[in-house]
């Protein structure tokens, strides 16, 4: 599985009086109050949004095969 770097910006919007997401992670949409709040939930939402949005079947198959075989514990 190929490596990819991800982003996400939180922008202030003074209208609405939120913090609103601008990112590549298909399907994140965030808006919060805080800044802390903005946080919480896309640390909450993204690795589920990409792992379902962004990384096939195969690719995650093929990770936990990866990752199982290195186990070192005696």
């Amino acid at each position: 599985m190929t490596k990819r770097a991800y982003s996400v910006k939180a922008h202030w919007d003074d209208e609405a009086h939120v913090f609103y997401s601008e990112s590549d992670i298909d399907g994140l949409h965030i808006e919060a109050s805080t800044i802390e709040e903005f946080e919480e939930v896309m640390l909450d939402a993204a690795i589920e949004l990409i792992v379902a949005n962004h990384i096939s079947t195969d690719d995650l198959a093929n990770a936990i095969l990866k990752d199982a075989g290195s186990d070192t514990r005696v």
